[in-house]
């Protein structure tokens, strides 16, 4: 797999800001890592495949560069926070299937 498949970067519309005053800080984009059996602990893998705040917001922290906060997890925008979801989700299917997937799509014709 391409490295850009394992370490995919999520570029925020709303950057989180980090720090106050002359150390404040934007992030506007951070790269995820796939996430390991010990990253996803104590959380339901239904929950984090549903996007589901709380879950993601506990494992974002552990496969985030640079990390992602929890509480910045919890501020951040719906839009961006979905993409971040979306891209953890698609960490939950096998490289066979997703390979199939985008074969099917790409056999479909376009208008």
């Amino acid at each position: 797999m391409s490295n850009n498949v394992e370490m995919p970067t999520i570029e925020l519309d709303y950057p989180i800001i980090r720090g106050t005053g002359d150390k404040q800080k934007e992030i506007k984009e951070f790269t995820l890592r796939r996430p390991m059996g010990g990253d996803l602990r104590g959380q339901s893998l239904i929950d984090i495949s549903m996007a589901k705040v709380d879950a993601l917001a506990v494992v974002l922290p552990r496969i985030s560069n640079p990390v992602i906060h929890e509480h910045e997890v919890k501020n951040m925008d719906a839009a961006d926070l979905m993409d971040v979801g979306l891209t953890i989700a698609g960490f939950f299917t096998k490289a066979k299937h997703q390979l199939q997937a985008e074969t099917e799509t790409a056999a479909i014709p376009t208008a």
